[in-house]
């Protein structure tokens, strides 16, 4: 059996966390009053793929723009979290500060390559990140990888390292196959192949989330959250889409079988980045803002009717 969400046939894959799990907070924390938590506000999930010096597509970055993008969202008291902590409600963020998804898509070496050994290379986004960590330590570099089989051009030291530094790895299909073009059978089989790769580059890392390819979903949009194939069973707690807008609270009217990103790369394309942080910094009101507890979830009474029954007794309105 491989320890993912891919169990063997039969078998349960684990469900969604019915209640926030506990952590251990300090005795006191600000008065979300004080700090205008909003615990059901927007989260933007920021979906990138190269990061490179000669951008080609609309998705790509360079290194300088990734730079400032990342300098702005730590202005903005923006803090990381992955895809998976995010969809089970596991924002664990100073009060004051907002959630923000990075999320990877297809996994090439621009994104991570080594130098010698086991360095990482500094103009990568990964190299960029945990650089920027560590000269900001209040703005942990994590991110979400969506990666295909043979992931960071076939270096096997790629997928045990982004999990042994906390970032979440995530499935985006054996061959970043265009799922619309496919049977039920070439549909499962894309991503229990793709699991099955993850685990045995990665044994023991649980992928929870999956990313849709070109953002195409099959005719049977079911299968992309969960199947089987060749007695493998798999399950997704959310799978993410192509850039479109901010996702909404994990606590509120998310749906899990379709979440959406923000494109981030060329800046002429509408609805990028740029103009969804833009937005978000003129109308702070909507934006997920965390109350310093993530025991409980914090916001205006006035958006009580937004709040997902499941979460009911974590909320915290006032």
């Amino acid at each position: 059996m491989i320890f993912a969400t891919v169990t063997a046939c039969g078998a349960a894959a684990d469900p969604a966390p019915a209640a926030i799990e506990k952590v251990p907070v300090a005795t006191s924390t600000p008065d979300p009053i004080a700090v205008g938590a909003n615990e059901l506000g927007l989260v933007p999930i920021l979906m990138y793929h190269q990061v490179t010096s000669t951008p080609v597509g609309e998705y790509d970055q360079t290194p300088e723009k990734f730079r400032a993008e990342l300098e702005r969202l730590y202005r903005e008291n923006y803090r990381p979290v992955t895809v998976a902590n995010y969809i089970r409600g596991h924002i664990d963020i100073p009060a004051g500060t907002h959630p923000v998804v990075l999320t990877f898509d297809d996994s090439t070496s621009t994104q991570l390559r080594f130098i010698g050994d086991a360095t990482v290379a500094p103009d990568t986004a990964i190299g960029i990140l945990e650089e920027f960590g560590a000269r900001n330590p209040d703005f942990r570099p994590t991110a979400t990888f969506y990666v295909n089989n043979e992931p960071f051009a076939g270096d096997a030291r790629a997928l045990p390292w982004l999990a042994a530094h906390g970032y979440e790895i995530g499935a985006h299909t054996a061959s970043h196959a265009d799922l619309g073009r496919l049977d039920s059978t070439g549909v499962q089989r894309e991503l229990v192949e793709n699991l099955r790769a993850i685990a045995i580059a990665a044994p023991g890392d649980r992928v929870r989330t999956m990313a849709l390819p070109l953002g195409i979903f099959p005719s049977d949009r079911a299968l992309v959250t969960a199947g089987s194939w060749d007695g493998t069973n798999y399950a997704f707690e959310a799978v993410l889409l192509v850039g479109a807008e901010p996702a909404p609270s994990p606590f509120g009217q998310v749906d899990p079988a379709g979440v959406p990103r923000i494109r981030s790369g060329k800046t002429e394309v509408d609805f990028a980045s740029a103009y969804w942080l833009d937005r978000l910094d003129q109308h702070p009101d909507q934006r997920y803002t965390s109350d310093g507890n993530p025991n409980r979830i914090s916001a205006p009474k006035r958006l009580a009717d937004e709040l997902n029954p499941r979460w009911r007794g974590e909320f915290n309105p006032y």
